[in-house]
């Protein structure tokens, strides 16, 4: 795992959903097949309740049309990131889009689980509101090392709560990877 992610930010309010992040009506490709597992990153964060609402700077796509990878490998979230069902497939399609590290407030704890659990995403949590600081877009770095995020663009800097108990499953790839590392399963 690298110490240092950067890429520019795509920036969400309170309560996004996994509905929201993956519609329900896209969960019938095959999370095996390449071809299928593109169309995860492709819908994701397409859910009709974002498009409406507008985002923070306008209505600005996640990812492009005719694209499956976004150009925003780091998302910044308010409150309770990851809400509603306990799909696997949201961090999931997040991870398939590109995303590598989502920045919250606080998260659902079914999300922030199967986050970790799969290796799908680096969840890290902020103590401040990042998402009346930082603007879709802004060129961002977020340390591992320092858990800090800093926007490139304005020159600021933000502490972020450690990950604790979590990083080594990160580093392991998935708590599989990380359980067969510990040889706690065989």
């Amino acid at each position: 795992m690298e110490d240092t992610i950067r890429g520019k930010a795509f920036v969400l309010g309170d309560d996004i959903d996994t509905d929201q992040i993956i519609p329900a009506h896209h969960l019938v490709y095959s999370l095996s097949d390449p071809e299928e597992r593109n169309l995860y990153g492709k819908y994701a964060l397409s859910g009709a309740p974002i498009e409406q609402s507008g985002l923070p700077e306008g209505n600005i796509p996640f990812v492009a049309e005719g694209e499956t990878i976004t150009k925003y490998p780091i998302i910044i979230g308010g409150k309770n990131f990851g809400c509603g069902s306990s799909r696997e497939h949201a961090p999931f399609a997040l991870r398939e889009a590109g995303v590598r590290v989502v920045v919250a407030e606080f998260y659902a704890r079914i999300f922030f689980r199967n986050s970790v659990n799969g290796g799908y995403l680096i969840p890290y949590e902020t103590p401040q509101r990042l998402v009346e600081e930082i603007r879709t877009g802004d060129e961002i770095e977020v340390s591992l090392i320092e858990n800090e995020i800093r926007n490139l663009t304005t020159g600021k800097k933000y502490a972020l709560k450690p990950l604790g108990d979590i990083l080594p499953i990160l580093e392991a790839g998935d708590v599989f990877a990380y359980a067969k590392e510990r040889n706690l399963i065989g």
